[in-house]
């Protein structure tokens, strides 16, 4: 069923709910005198540094971080797909307004630019299964979703937002190959695209692998378009290695980024699926979803003998210190039933619109016969992204968004039930089934409820949030920026922020290939002062800034009055830490060794 094209109208209605979006966070900020960063989260400041530096002349092979692990250096396992585009906006805007202007231009449009692709994408979609009724709902839910709202807000640069339009491409051009087969070549494109981006985009990558396998199950005609998907995901991905990695390390395995134990599966799967569809269809689909199964398992047990050090996932590597009290601390990477008893409502709100657009594309491939497919497609992503979300909550931002066609589905049908009988009960159904999937509105309904329940772990962790800002503030920076250029130890959080808004250089940030360097920063705060000491000389270092409201200020090493942080807190700090008399929220000690 092949849908109508985008009228006058509809571009119309996206380019004004697009302008809104845009807007709102603006005029929110205005209005409420916000003066905190823009680059707020740490991994966004961190992605403006290293697209600085590549604009600066760092190499497109080299992702050494020259600055973090001082005096050593540190690579990170961040794609350069990313950094091109942020290099050229921040390029552009830097012959206009200079480069502390250029950084806010650059990371107040790229979101923007990235939520119009978002919500063209939802549009289409929603189109191929809905039809033109899904017009409003297509549009208007995303940008009600505190998932969405979080990562296309201003300054959100990172590669979060990135991995839900490439997935999120990937579903429509695996929904348009079930009409137009050429489409199966554009859909393996993007998902090793994504792959090659971040690993966190493998599940949906698995998403739309299992999508071509069972629309081959559920129609044998659709052989052809396993070859298409599986040599476009293979080419892909090795085309991505050779532009991530020069030719001395392509066979070098990493498992958190894209390396031969990727390329490796995305040439099983291009095997596999070639192999099935020149192989003649058998009658049956259970037998056409046996050859599958057995095929896919081959490719799988494959790359498990080949590499098995990434069965454990990318931190299997990582000081099972730093995963137990490091990684296992991180709130949002929790399964969602630790998440739903710490963070009730966050959970609730972003839960309840996944697990309902579920149900609800189970009822749509059940009564639209006419886009069994589609649907089927749909709910191999809605499944996948569901599981990662129970599995970790952050996932949820991944999951939010092909919730959107089955929320408008539902929505539509709710209006027909109405229409046909504009009662009491069809109006409540159309009414709740918009509010259940309007995030924002659900969020502040689910509050009111949770509020009259005890627990303040919600409170808690905004308010913790709220009070790192002063510590953030590119104003907080001024006094270290006339010192000269020298190694900081620091709060782990501080780090990414110290690299963009000075020239110093940094022992740690919160990224787990920096793992020396976060155990140091954990090890100088902690623990006693003499063995700080030592830390401080073997890297030379020659300032401590500190913030109290940095979470690891707090850290257990307060309690220690032989500690750094121990002393700190009780205003003796040891004799080769010299206070600097700097204003501002950060506390700075030259180091006199």
């Amino acid at each position: 069923m092949t849908p109508p094209a985008l009228t006058r109208r509809d571009w119309l209605w996206f380019l004004a709910v697009w302008a809104i979006a845009a807007a709102v966070p603006w005029l929110r900020g205005a209005l409420d005198g916000a003066g905190g960063p823009l680059f707020l989260d740490t991994d966004d400041a961190m992605r403006m540094v290293v697209v600085r530096d590549f604009l600066a002349g760092q190499g497109w092979y080299d992702l050494v971080q020259h600055r973090l692990n001082t005096p050593y250096g540190a690579e990170i396992h961040w794609s350069r797909l990313v950094d091109l585009p942020l290099a050229l906006l921040l390029g552009l805007a830097g012959l206009v307004v200079g480069p502390a202007g250029a950084l806010l231009v650059a990371g107040a449009l790229w979101p923007i630019l990235l939520l119009g692709a978002l919500l063209w994408l939802s549009l289409r979609i929603t189109r191929e299964l809905v039809g033109p009724e899904g017009l409003l709902p297509a549009l208007v839910l995303p940008i009600l979703s505190p998932a969405v709202l979080a990562e296309f807000a201003p300054g959100r640069v990172d590669h979060h937002n990135v991995i839900m339009v490439l997935t999120l491409a990937c579903l429509w051009a695996s929904l348009v190959a079930l009409r137009r087969p050429a489409a199966a070549w554009l859909a393996g494109l993007l998902a090793a695209t994504a792959l090659a981006v971040a690993i966190e985009a493998a599940p949906l990558v698995v998403a739309a692998i299992l999508a071509f396998g069972l629309a081959y199950v559920l129609d044998p005609r659709r052989a052809a378009n396993l070859a298409r998907f599986g040599l476009a995901l293979a080419g892909g991905m090795a085309l991505h290695l050779a532009l991530a990695r020069p030719p001395q390390r392509w066979l070098e395995a990493a498992c958190d980024m894209i390396s031969p134990v990727y390329v490796l599966a995305a040439l099983g799967v291009g095997a596999a699926y070639v192999l099935a569809s020149l192989l003649p269809a058998p009658r049956a689909a259970g037998v056409r979803l046996l050859v599958l199964a057995v095929l896919g398992s081959g490719a799988a047990a494959l790359v498990a003998l080949a590499y098995p050090q990434c069965l454990a996932g990318p931190y299997g590597a990582l000081d099972p210190w730093l995963q137990e009290h490091w990684i296992a601390a991180i709130v949002e990477a929790r399964p969602f039933h630790l998440s739903l008893l710490e963070l009730p409502a966050y959970s609730v709100v972003v839960a309840a619109p996944v697990l309902l657009g579920l149900a609800a594309a189970l009822i749509a491939f059940r009564r639209d016969p006419g886009r069994r497919a589609g649907w089927l497609v749909l709910l191999t992503f809605l499944v996948c992204a569901a599981l990662v979300m129970l599995a970790q909550v952050r996932g949820a931002r991944l999951a939010v968004m092909p919730a959107i066609p089955a929320a408008a589905w539902l929505i539509v049908a709710a209006r027909r039930l109405y229409l046909a009988r504009p009662r009491l009960w069809p109006a409540l159904g159309l009414v709740s089934s918009w509010l259940v999937f309007s995030g924002v509105v659900f969020s502040l309904l689910v509050n009111g409820v949770l509020g009259l329940l005890p627990g303040e772990g919600a409170g808690a962790v905004a308010a913790a949030r709220a009070s790192k800002l002063p510590c953030l503030a590119a104003d907080s920076f001024a006094g270290l920026r006339g010192l000269q250029p020298g190694r900081i130890m620091a709060p782990i959080d501080l780090g990414a922020h110290l690299l963009l808004e000075t020239p110093h250089a940094v022992v740690a940030a919160p990224y787990h290939r920096n793992e020396a360097g976060v155990l140091d920063a954990f090890r100088f705060f902690n623990r006693p002062a003499a063995e700080a000491r030592a830390i401080a000389a073997g890297r030379g270092l020659d300032l401590l800034v500190i913030c109290d409201a940095m979470p690891e200020m707090h850290g257990p090493g307060r309690s220690d009055p032989h500690s750094v942080l121990g002393l700190l807190d009780a205003g003796t700090p040891p004799p080769w830490l010299e206070p600097l008399p700097l204003e501002g929220p950060l506390g700075i000690y030259a180091v006199r060794l």
